[in-house]
């Protein structure tokens, strides 16, 4: 079992300047959800980070929420966090793909984008991974924003050397 096993967490990476999270959740389920943000804040708190917190009515709308605040905000990263219980129709699939799919997506269009949006098969694993004092799934999600971000701002000061280079005044005689 997952429970048994020992993973190792990357340490939280060290800022020079203040990030600015936006911690996106789902509160369908609310006590997990109140869970999953209060993981997430501590963590982004141990970090430094400015947290602001909002609110969507489903998992489905996470995405896009994100992609609304990447284009219109100043937000260094983004925390997804929702959970989705599987029901008795194949919804849960739907909710658990496009939603995944979502958030990745933006990920890959440069997001700073931490996943904390669980999957599980009833409440009880809920309870266990949203727990902050447990697994603390909305404080790794927290911590992978971050992660990400320490990223972008590494590589955001390296230059490629492609391209044209303004011309100098030696080069104009």
């Amino acid at each position: 079992m997952a429970g048994h096993e020992i993973h190792y967490t990357l340490p939280l990476p060290v800022f020079d300047r203040a990030v600015k999270l936006l911690v996106v959740v789902a509160p369908y389920y609310k006590d997990i959800a109140d869970d999953l943000v209060a993981g997430a804040c501590a963590v982004a708190h141990d970090a430094g980070a400015d947290v602001d917190v909002i609110e969507v009515p489903g998992a489905l709308e996470i995405p896009s929420a994100i992609a609304m605040a990447g284009r219109m905000t100043d937000y260094d990263g983004f925390v997804a966090l929702g959970c989705v219980i599987r029901g008795e129709t194949t919804h849960y699939d739907t909710v658990c793909n496009d939603s995944s799919r979502g958030l990745m997506m933006l990920g890959l269009q440069g997001a700073c984008v931490g996943n904390g949006i669980l999957t599980v098969e009833n409440r009880e694993q809920a309870v266990v991974r949203a727990d902050p004092a447990g697994q603390n799934k909305g404080g790794a999600a927290a911590a992978a924003a971050l992660h990400l971000v320490a990223l972008s701002r590494k590589w955001a000061r390296q230059t490629k050397g492609m391209g044209f280079r303004p011309a100098s005044a030696s080069d104009q005689t």
